[in-house]
């Protein structure tokens, strides 16, 4: 999507300043509304129970086997992003919806003020994928759960968010969500929801005329949005996906 794509979209209808008031006050009912339930529902997720994790459980990092316990780095609470990874595949054939997400936690000062670790926990080897992140420029700790305890994963897909507690030497699993669930880590989609043309997805419900991206929401010229940062990068043919876009 570029300026040019968005100089022939539609426009809204023009009215008066009143009349847009108007609008904008009953909206604003909704978005309180919105925002109460948000409130509630994070609530209800404080007072769910938790789940010990084993206490050997362990993943790869950069000296080898680490224990579960020394991801935390001493704080109280972690919260682990499991990337997916396509063994073999070129960095732009990697998941670009992983990668979106990924690359928004590289300022992780508030959670750290709140006794939080943040860490990636990749599908992939650590000797594969290290230099993946590396590439992107990744400044949080990375690690590989490709040999970790099965307990870990529970049997679920990678691409999701599981945040962990530490009562001393005791890890406990308070919850975890994927799918739209990881949308909390998408700074990127907030702003965009606030603007008159949206996500541009397909899926959306926007009026007529309104811009759609073409292609792979999250890509651009064959790679995932965010290597285009990278110095060196190139266009690539189009590549496989392994994400949807809602």
């Amino acid at each position: 999507m570029t300026a040019e794509t968005l100089t022939g979209a539609a426009l809204p209808q023009v009215v008066d300043r009143e009349t847009w008031s108007r609008a904008r006050d009953e909206l604003l009912a909704r978005e309180k509304a919105h925002t109460r339930e948000g409130d509630a529902i994070a609530a209800a997720r404080r007072r769910l129970p938790m789940t010990p994790v084993p206490p050997d459980a362990t993943v790869h990092g950069p000296n080898g086997p680490t224990p579960l316990l020394d991801v935390f780095e001493g704080r109280r609470m972690l919260i682990a992003y499991y990337h997916m990874w396509h063994h073999g595949e070129p960095w732009e054939n990697q998941c670009e919806g992983c990668t979106f997400a990924t690359c928004h936690l590289d300022m992780r000062d508030y959670l750290h003020a709140r006794d939080i670790t943040y860490a990636v926990f990749c599908e992939g080897s650590y000797a594969e994928s290290a230099p993946f992140a590396e590439f992107m420029g990744y400044r949080f700790p990375w690690y590989s759960a490709k040999d970790a305890d099965p307990a870990l994963v529970d049997g679920r897909g990678f691409g999701m968010i599981v945040c962990y507690l530490r009562d001393g030497d005791q890890v406990y699993e308070t919850y975890w969500t994927t799918g739209r669930g990881v949308e909390a880590l998408l700074t990127s989609y907030h702003a965009l929801d606030l603007t008159v043309y949206g996500r541009q997805e397909g899926w959306e419900d926007s009026p007529e005329g309104w811009p759609r991206v073409e292609g792979h929401p999250w890509r651009v010229d064959g790679r995932p949005t965010a290597q285009w940062s990278r110095p060196g990068v190139t266009p690539v043919g189009s590549a496989g996906s392994c994400c949807g876009g809602h």
